[in-house]
């Protein structure tokens, strides 16, 4: 029995299951078949769950709905394959939200362009009390573009990214230097 999407057809017949009593009675077989014709859209969905979860197979028009389960902000005029990169990279740049890794990892994502990140922040260790701190005592950022004849829009698209990614106290910078 064919379904309500056309050329799908039931993996799995409801009227092959049922007790032999019943498997020649003629209402029975017709009113099955048009559950058929409903369900098979869903145990077709069912049966094919992990493509839709994964964001490399997943159909284009899933994929909006997927960045909605892990936090990626993608842009519905890019690319499907920069979509799915987006999804794909998602729970890992999480973990390097506020760095600045995970800063330049969004920018090269979000606007296709490698910044050159500059913080006044720093680690170190010291096994003696009182050592002097790194970095200085005044939070900054400088994200420096080379941008070849200022591409159209991508400052303001960096701009947007830099104020979704940066610690909220830190005061930026962007510097956009000929490329």
């Amino acid at each position: 029995m064919r379904s309500a999407v056309a050329e799908l057809e039931t993996s799995q017949p409801l009227d092959r299951q049922l007790p032999g009593l019943y498997a020649g009675d003629e209402f029975a077989g017709r009113f099955l078949a048009g559950l058929d014709a409903v369900l098979a859209p869903v145990l077709a969905t069912l049966d094919c769950l992990p493509a839709y979860i994964d964001p490399r197979l997943a159909p284009a028009d899933f994929l909006r709905w997927l960045a909605g389960w892990v936090a990626a902000d993608i842009d519905p005029d890019w690319p499907v394959a920069r979509q799915r990169e987006a999804v794909g990279r998602a729970v890992a740049l999480h973990r390097w939200r506020g760095t600045r890794h995970g800063l330049s990892e969004e920018i090269s994502l979000a606007c296709g362009v490698e910044p050159e990140i500059e913080d006044n922040g720093g680690v170190s260790w010291s096994a003696s009390p009182g050592s002097p701190l790194p970095g200085s005592a005044e939070p900054a950022l400088t994200v420096r573009l080379r941008v070849p004849d200022q591409q159209a829009g991508v400052v303001e698209r960096v701009r947007a990214v830099v104020e979704a990614n940066r610690p909220a106290h830190v005061p930026y910078r962007i510097e956009v230097v000929p490329g």
